[in-house]
C-alpha cells in the first residue's frame, strides 16, 4: 500500500523536472521499488503470501512504473510508443489476471520478475538528470544505456504478456470439462 500512496508525490517531483526535484522523484521511486522487494521477501519468509497480495502487489508495480513510464514521455525522455506497448501490456495482463482468478491465481513468473527490474532499471536511469549532472560523455552515457535497457524491458514486457496469455489459455482448457 506504501507503493502506491508515493506514486502521487513520485509524479508531482518527476513533474517539475528540474535536476533537483528529478533527483527527489529518483529517491521516492528508489525507496518505493525497495518496498516490493522487501514487501516479498518478508511475506514468502513468513510464509504469509496471499491471494490478494499476489494481486495487489503486482497492482502496485504497475502504477508505478506505468506513471513513470506516461510522465517520461510527456518529458520526451521516452518514445510514447514504447510506453503504450508497456501499457497495454501490463493492463491486459492485470485484467487477464482478475479474470482468471477465479480458476487460478496467477502469481508472477520469473520473465515478470525480470521484467519488472528492466523496467525499475530503465526508470531508474531514464529519470537521473545526467545531462544537468555529468554533462558530455557521461550524461549522454547514462541516457542511452537507460534508453538500451528501457528497448530490452519492452520486449521482455511484449515476451511475457504473451507468456501469460498462453499460460491463462491452458488453465482454462485444463479445467473445461
Amino acid at each position: 500500500m506504501l507503493r502506491i500512496v508515493l506514486v502521487p508525490l513520485f509524479v508531482a517531483l518527476l513533474w517539475q523536472d528540474t535536476p533537483g526535484m528529478r533527483l527527489g522523484a529518483l529517491a521516492v521511486f528508489i525507496v518505493a521499488a525497495i518496498t516490493d522487494k522487501l514487501d516479498g521477501s518478508i511475506a514468502r519468509a513468513r510464509g504469509i503470501v496471499t491471494n490478494f497480495g499476489k494481486i495487489a502487489d503486482p497492482f502496485a508495480d504497475k502504477l508505478l512504473t506505468g506513471s513513470a513510464f506516461v510522465v517520461l514521455s510527456f518529458l520526451g525522455d521516452i518514445p510514447w510508443w514504447v510506453t503504450v506497448v508497456i501499457l497495454v501490456r501490463e493492463i491486459g495482463i492485470t485484467v487477464l489476471r482478475f479474470v482468471m482468478v477465479r480458476r487460478s491465481v496467477m502469481a508472477a513468473s520469473n520473465g515478470g520478475k525480470l521484467k519488472t527490474v528492466l523496467q525499475v532499471v530503465a526508470i531508474c536511469l531514464l529519470i537521473i538528470p545526467a545531462q544537468a549532472l555529468l554533462g558530455d560523455p557521461f550524461g549522454t552515457i547514462v541516457v542511452v544505456s537507460g534508453l538500451v535497457v528501457l528497448y530490452a524491458a519492452a520486449a521482455v514486457t511484449v515476451v511475457t504478456g504473451l507468456d501469460y496469455c498462453w499460460r491463462a489459455w491452458r488453465i482454462a482448457a485444463d479445467q473445461r470439462p
